[in-house]
């Protein structure tokens, strides 16, 4: 029995959305092509009917997460938005984090196709909470803290302590809102 027409992209699309919350949670090395596959429901040789190699996964993965989470947190710069992405429940969040944050030093060690699949991410994450050059700085700004602030507290074992830092830079990035 042939396959549905549109059986290879479902099948691509559940590989991105598994390769995206994983990768998110764990990073590239934390992640096999098995457990990938085997997580997504399918075997270690679809893959390679999908992408070349790992890196390339994670180059479209991290986009694919940062859609998803522009889908879950919202698509403006307002400070409901800002207040979701700096929240206790985003970072703890099952369906992923936003790639920028959680993956900065890891995007770091990859080839250029993943860095530059970060970097277009971050111009975006810019473009849309800035308006002239004045503006571009402080969205530079208020990104840093955001980014960097859930960044950090993803790291610390203390709740409480990653709880103010979250806290401390929705304060900061409103302060600099309201100016």
């Amino acid at each position: 029995m042939p396959w549905h027409p549109d059986h290879k992209a479902q099948s691509r699309e559940r590989i991105l959305d598994t390769a995206a919350r994983l990768f998110t949670r764990h990073g590239f090395a934390g992640v096999s092509i098995d457990t990938l596959m085997q997580e997504a429901g399918l075997t270690r040789g679809a893959f390679y009917a999908h992408f070349a190699s790992k890196s390339e996964l994670y180059a479209e993965a991290i986009v694919t997460a940062a859609r998803q989470g522009v889908e879950r947190l919202g698509q403006g710069t307002g400070p409901e938005t800002r207040e979701r992405y700096l929240s206790r429940e985003h970072l703890e969040s099952e369906a992923g984090l936003c790639p920028l944050a959680s993956l900065v030093s890891d995007v770091a060690q990859q080839d250029p196709r993943v860095r530059e699949s970060y970097t277009r991410l971050f111009r975006g994450f810019i473009e849309r909470a800035a308006g002239g050059e004045d503006a571009r700085q402080r969205a530079l700004q208020r990104a840093v803290m955001m980014i960097g602030g859930l960044a950090i507290a993803r790291t610390l074992s203390d709740e409480a302590l990653a709880e103010e830092l979250l806290q401390a830079c929705r304060r900061g990035v409103e302060a600099d809102a309201d100016r």
